[in-house]
């Protein structure tokens, strides 16, 4: 794919070198470096580009001419990524989506800015997503639904159609919510949460973990060694 856009990557962690991967084997972006603050500087290279402090960052890349993407996690319910965001749009840079070229993403779509969205997600007609929104591996997110600034969204959860989710909000592996679902702001869904009526701000729903059986897995199957 050709070369068109320039990218610095805000981070250095294991979602920073995912997204190094995503933008640099299929995108238009060429990613010419890495930023985190100076607290966190560790290393002066990634994949033999720069890591430079976020504090300095303009002085090795011109918000005229290069991108950013801020590639941070749900940490702080999604904040620090959101404070990443911002403080790089105040110094003039101009914020980078993702879109995997084998992701289905239905033309009628609204997508906001600086979102990231891999492989294997279904979005379906009328879908509205805001900004800063990351949807990870094998997700659907049905008709007509809305997901509002900030959220992340883990691998294989179910959004029916007509459901909001609210801003800032976390949606664990194999999570999924009925039609016509509303997740109030900041939730946290833990893996494999079903969620069938509408929850308020501020609330933690978690899978419970199953009780292992009495009987042991080897002598279940009959191991004898």
């Amino acid at each position: 794919m050709t070369k068109t856009r320039k990218l610095v990557i805000l981070g250095d962690s294991a979602f920073a070198e995912v997204a190094y991967e995503c933008f640099t084997h299929d995108s238009e972006y060429e990613v010419v470096g890495f930023s985190v603050d100076s607290a966190f500087l560790t290393r002066d290279s990634l994949f033999g580009l720069p890591v430079v402090p976020f504090e300095e960052i303009e002085r090795s890349f011109d918000p005229g001419e290069v991108e950013f993407y801020a590639a941070l996690v749900y940490s702080e319910l999604n904040r620090l990524r959101t404070r990443f965001y911002q403080a790089a749009k105040s110094k003039g840079y101009r914020a980078a989506s993702y879109v995997s070229s084998r992701a289905f993403v239905w033309h009628n779509v609204v997508l906001g800015e600086h979102c990231f969205i891999f492989e294997d997600n279904t979005v379906q007609p009328f879908v509205k997503i805001g900004d800063n929104v990351v949807l990870w591996s094998g997700n659907h997110v049905g008709h007509h639904s809305v997901i509002e600034d900030n959220c992340f969204v883990s691998s294989h959860a179910v959004i029916s159609g007509f459901c909001t989710v609210g801003r800032n909000t976390f949606i664990g592996v194999n999570s999924a919510l009925a039609n016509n679902v509303v997740i109030g702001p900041d939730n946290w869904l833990g893996v494999g949460v079903n969620i069938i009526k509408n929850t308020d701000a501020d609330c933690v729903f978690k899978g419970e973990q199953p009780q292992p059986s009495k009987v042991s897995a080897r002598r279940f199957f009959k191991v004898k060694e």
